[in-house]
Order: structure tokens, then sequence, then C-alpha cells
């Protein structure tokens, strides 16, 4: 967290003086509103605040001191497990660190003598692109537009058809679907913008919530097998919907070139996601025929990797959802895990410290146990909603 600023104050006679004002005060060439005159008549003194502000720091320093302490304890029990892994040993319960996390229970930070004025510019925060900028980006860096579905059924169909061939059940992809868009979400759904949300929280979208750096990922490693499906495809139409196949097919050959221009690791896709050529990219999963494609190899890889590491039965939906949510191999640490030890080991396990203090969810359910069974409630409560009503019966053809 960014250290918040400290202001200077005007001294105790100062605040008494301002007590109760009822209107924008002037002092010392500041002008202050009414509210922000009250809050420093509620402040403590320059001194008291000096005193508080040690005691938090000094409390806040102890605190720090632990926790670097216990998420480097972290670090290097994965770096065992991993060096394990490698010589093909068993992974026992001591590999992991079974404590839970420290808590900070000490003093908070005082506020300062002088609270910030109101009106000071609010944080910029990063722009998010919604489906609106993928499609203009679509147009600008490829002169193209997806296909979109004539009807919200038509996609879910087209994606039941496409998973059902790759090998997924109807309960993993139903299952999926209803904890990543809570059983209602459409083709084009985006983190933030459902339930009454109206602001994008991150470029996930669809039924698997795939990131752009997702899409540009997979699109540089199951491109060829994506175009070769979409020419398998094309062979069987004529006319002017053999012309826009043969043309969606030569937009995905310069997409997947692109995808291709950097190494094939997440970090270099990143970077090219978080462009207008990258956005354009993420608007293929709004394509009837690649989207499905795209959302079915994004469970599908998890699968593989699975099978490729041992792991010989079938994933059910909640395994496959945290592979999904955390990534091939932290996800199957958790997924091979006996269920002994899934009662035992703390979520903390799995994640770093910034991103453990940011998921409330991994914190109150604090257990790969604990983890797992919310993540199959929330799909039993979601599987009955509408929208996952209608993924189910897309499987029935």
């Amino acid at each position: 967290m960014r250290p918040s600023l400290i202001r200077c104050g005007f001294g105790f006679a100062a605040l008494t003086l301002l007590a109760g004002v009822p209107r924008a005060v002037a002092l010392d060439g500041i002008t202050l509103s009414p509210t922000t005159a009250n809050a420093v008549a509620q402040a403590a003194s320059p001194e008291e605040y000096r005193r508080k502000l040690g005691e938090y720091l000094a409390a806040r320093a102890a605190f720090d001191q632990e926790a670097v302490a216990y998420w480097n304890s972290i670090a290097e029990k994965r770096r065992g497990r991993n060096a394990k892994r490698r010589e093909h040993e068993i992974i026992v319960l001591d590999d992991y660190v079974l404590t839970q996390p420290p808590v900070y229970s000490g003093p908070k930070r005082p506020a300062g003598p002088l609270p910030s004025e109101p009106g000071r510019p609010p944080r910029k925060h990063k722009a998010i692109p919604v489906v609106a900028d993928l499609l203009k980006a679509a147009i600008d860096c490829f002169q193209w537009t997806p296909q979109r579905p004539a009807s919200e059924m038509d996609f879910k169909r087209a994606y039941a058809r496409v998973a059902t061939a790759a090998g997924l059940t109807r309960e993993q992809a139903v299952r999926v679907y209803s904890f990543e868009t809570g059983g209602t979400g459409n083709y084009a759904v985006q983190s933030g913008i459902e339930h009454g949300g109206t602001r994008a929280i991150s470029t996930a979208i669809g039924y698997n919530q795939l990131l752009t750096t997702n899409t540009v990922e997979l699109l540089a490693e199951q491109g060829p097998e994506i175009i070769k499906a979409l020419t398998e495809k094309a062979a069987r139409l004529s006319g002017g919907e053999r012309q826009a196949m043969d043309q969606k097919i030569a937009v995905l050959k310069k997409m997947v070139a692109f995808a291709r221009s950097v190494p094939d690791e997440w970090g270099e896709h990143e970077k090219i996601a978080d462009t207008p050529q990258g956005w354009a990219l993420h608007a293929m999963v709004l394509d009837i025929d690649v989207g499905p494609l795209l959302q079915t190899h994004k469970l599908l890889t998890s699968v593989i990797f699975a099978r490729f590491k041992g792991f010989t039965r079938p994933l059910t939906a909640a395994e496959l959802e945290m592979m999904n949510l955390t990534g091939d191999g932290t996800g199957l640490d958790m997924v091979t895990m006996p269920q002994e030890m899934r009662e035992q080991v703390p979520t903390s396990n799995f994640f770093q410290r910034s991103g453990y203090e940011r998921n409330p969810v991994a914190i109150r359910h604090n257990t790969v146990a604990k983890l797992l069974a919310v993540t199959d409630a929330r799909m039993d409560s979601n599987s009955n909603q509408p929208g996952a009503k209608d993924m189910a019966a897309a499987f029935s053809f």
C-alpha cells in the first residue's frame, strides 16, 4: 500500500477556535469547507498525532516483519514442492505451510491534523476496454467485425457442440459457466458489467471469463488447430457463407501470427494484450465460430495438462474451476491433494501475498477443502439460474 501523505496542521489553539464552525473558513490563506473545518476541529493535536502515528508505525513494522517471514516460507515451500515434482517424489503434508497468514490487529493509522480538502482530483484508474472498444479495435487493426449470433441460445448451442466434441462434459461446462457468470451471463458478459454492475473491473469476457491475455495465449498456442477447424467447416459451405468464412480465416491467420510474434510466455502475451491489436484479438471471443473454440480450449488445456501430469480420473467441475482460476500448475497442486490434506492445508499456499490479501473468498474459506466446498456450493446454487438451465439444454442435441 502506498503510504499516506502527512500534512502539517495548524496548532491546538486554531483547532479549538474552529470547533462548531458552520461555514467555510479561511485560515493562513487556505479556505476550508464546513465539512473539512469540522473535521479539523475534531482532529488530534500535532503532538498527539505524532504519538499515535509512532505507535501505528511501530505496530505495522512488527506486523510486516512477521508477514514477510510467513510469505517467504510460503515461497520456499513452493520451490521445494516444485523440485520434488521434477524428481517425481511424493508431496506430503510437511511440504506446505500449515499455519494461516498473520493478521494485523494493531492501531489504525491516525488521521492527520489537516484532512485533505474535498475536490482533490480523483485517483486515475487504468481504462479497461469494453466490448465496444474491442469491436472498434478489430475494425481499425484488421478491418474485420466478429460474426455475432442471432440469439444467445445459438451461441450456447455452438459452444455445447464444440465442448462435447472436445471431450468436456455437460456438467463441467454448465457448472463452470454457473460459477463464472452467476448462471445468468451471456456470451459477451464482462466482469463487473453484470447483475446490475455498470463498470468493467477486468477484461474477462464470456462463459469462462477469458482475459485479453488468455485470448492472446490461446491464439498463440492453439491457433493452428482453430484455423484447421474453421477450414474444415469452410469446406462444407458455399456461396456467400463460404466467402465470409474464408475472410474470417484470413483475418484469424493474421491474428495468430501477431500472437506468435513474441515468445510463448504469459508476461510477453500480457504486453501485447494491452494494445489495440490485442484488444482486436479479444474480439474473437464474440464470434460465433471462433468464440466457442476459445472458450472450450480455455478449459480443455487444463484437462490435457492434468492428464499429461498423470492425473487420470475426470476432473470435477470445482477442480477444473480451480485450474481455470489459479493456473494449471497451481490448480493441479490443489486437485491432486488427498482429502485429508485438503482439510489442513491453508489456501495461502497457492497465492502471492498481494493476490491473497485482495481475495476475500480465499481468506474466508482458508483451507483447500473449504475453498473447493464453497466453489461447489456456488455452482449448485447458480445452476438453477435461467442461463445455466439454457446452457444445460444446449447440450441436448
